[in-house]
């Protein structure tokens, strides 16, 4: 399969994957972040997740997939170091915002960065239409901040941190998402890369979970909190998985911004399920970040 998935590389064929990939991404990402703020803490609902697919990764990177030739363990340092600094963030994002908060600053800053990253790094140049979609989707993500600075009554007291940690982990989207499509396409076998990366990956925010968890005065029962940590390694596997194949397969800066359209899944996954309120207004700044994406990828 990956012979095949690698022949699709810069192809029309391989474009189109990349588009139904970042896409199945957006949808996955939005859930992933709900299981991460919904019931329990979501630093201790991110160490069961991480636990969960390292468990899940670890056969496959073992037995299955190539071993990693010697020039990717410092690459797989390196996204070590950029995703547990993203994971910090997100977490200290989610304890102080409602998610259809922290989640749309988050998603929809990283698609910038992500783009200028992929200028410097890839060569990738967007066109006139393309930036034009970016202005949109721009101003659907200060749009919303701008609303909840002024009208958002829950939680106020710790709103200002909420945004600021949320356009900081966005920042770490953007690093992360242009880190990972230099190392998936260092390797001759992509889901080297993969299996490795879930590995690696899940290895430190269990540990800090525990300690989080020993530390309460009523921690929630381990049997519940761990069946969400294996939905979302799961979900883990097939939202970063497709939006990192996405990157090898076609442009960065594309895959990053189509990713993007995520902002809609999570304003219905907030209110349907996590029972927060939306509104008309903010429901129309969330569409704008997700109509900016589908202007970049009509303009490309």
């Amino acid at each position: 399969m990956s012979d095949w998935l690698i022949s699709l590389e810069g192809t029309p064929a391989g474009h189109h994957m990349a588009l139904a990939l970042a896409l199945l991404a957006a949808v996955l990402h939005a859930a992933f972040g709900a299981l991460q703020k919904g019931r329990h803490d979501p630093w201790l609902t991110r160490g069961a997740i991480d636990a969960s697919y390292a468990v899940m990764a670890a056969p496959f990177a073992l037995f299955v997939v190539p071993w990693p030739e010697p020039h990717m363990w410092p690459i797989f340092a390196g996204a070590w170091v950029i995703h547990i600094v993203y994971k910090l963030l997100q977490a200290m994002a989610y304890t102080r915002g409602a998610y259809t908060v922290v989640y749309p600053v988050v998603r929809g800053t990283g698609p910038l960065f992500a783009v200028i990253g992929a200028y410097f790094i890839f060569g990738e140049q967007f066109n006139l239409v393309q930036w034009g979609g970016v202005a949109v989707l721009l101003s659907g993500i200060f749009g919303l901040a701008a609303y909840n600075l002024v009208f958002l009554t829950a939680a106020r007291e710790t709103l200002n941190a909420a945004l600021a940690l949320a356009f900081l982990t966005g920042l770490m989207v953007a690093a992360y998402t242009t880190y990972d499509a230099y190392g998936i396409r260092a390797t001759a076998n992509p889901f080297t890369f993969l299996a490795w990366f879930f590995l690696i990956d899940g290895l430190t925010m269990p540990v800090i979970a525990l300690r989080r968890w020993r530390k309460m005065a009523a921690p929630p029962a381990p049997g519940p909190l761990m069946l969400r940590g294996v939905i979302g390694g799961i979900v883990a596997f097939f939202s970063f998985g497709s939006v990192m194949m996405a990157t090898r397969l076609d442009n960065v800066g594309e895959a990053a911004v189509l990713r993007e359209t995520s902002t809609v899944f999570a304003a219905l996954i907030g209110w349907l399920i996590l029972g927060e309120t939306v509104g008309p207004r903010r429901a129309v700044l969330m569409s704008l970040i997700a109509i900016g994406a589908v202007i970049v990828e009509m303009g490309g």
